[in-house]
């Protein structure tokens, strides 16, 4: 593994404050009343450094230090694995991972997912670049092109899929297991409707 330089170990380290500092302050006094100066304050860093981090304050909610990873972990897994297998393994590996991590931070940052309508639309917004990642991953894997329809389609299907996903755990007060809620996803998205047969859903049978 190629080890990390200190001008990286820094910014990581400013990336890190300025999440907890928010985080802070949202649990105290909730998410609108939070600003992009508190955060500053209290990361010890000024705003326009805040801004150069996360372009908006809904980015510092979104963002985590998994995202950068993905790509490199669904390269890593053996070219000759299905796909659908490779993202099953990929994304269950980050969600638990990440769930383990900062369980925490976890259940606010879904919680703000849905409650909260300006995390909502910059979620949105997000998911296209990790929508693009996924098709330029999946276009190399499969041989197919990376702006094929099929493979978009199938990109941002699973991208829209996963933050449903999220909702659903946060809807309901994050009682299911998250790696399960993955897994459920995953399986209506490789077998679809068709195996609902009349009405049943894929766990029924």
């Amino acid at each position: 593994m190629k080890e990390v330089g200190l001008r990286e170990r820094k910014k990581l380290k400013t990336r890190i404050a300025i999440r907890e500092a928010t985080y802070g302050l949202i649990r105290e006094q909730g998410y609108e009343a939070t600003t992009v100066e508190q955060i500053a304050e209290a990361a010890e860093v000024s705003p326009s450094t805040v801004f150069r981090y996360f372009p908006t304050k809904e980015d510092i909610v979104l963002t985590d230090e998994y995202d950068p990873l993905l790509e490199d972990e669904l390269r890593a897994r053996p070219a000759d694995e299905p796909i659908a297998e490779s993202l099953r393994h990929v994304l269950r590996r980050a969600v638990v991972l990440g769930f383990a991590d900062e369980p925490e931070v976890s259940r606010l940052r879904t919680r703000l997912m849905i409650e909260v309508p300006a995390v909502r639309s910059r979620m949105l917004e997000s998911m296209s670049v990790t929508g693009r990642m996924l098709c330029r991953v999946i276009a190399e894997r499969t041989g197919r092109d990376a702006d094929e329809l099929e493979v978009r389609v199938f990109s941002m299907g699973l991208v829209g899929a996963l933050s449903e996903a999220a909702a659903y755990w946060a809807e309901h007060d994050h009682r299911d297991d998250l790696g399960q809620l993955v897994d459920r996803t995953l399986d209506m998205l490789s077998y679809g409707f068709t195996s609902w047969g009349g009405g049943k859903s894929p766990e029924a049978d």
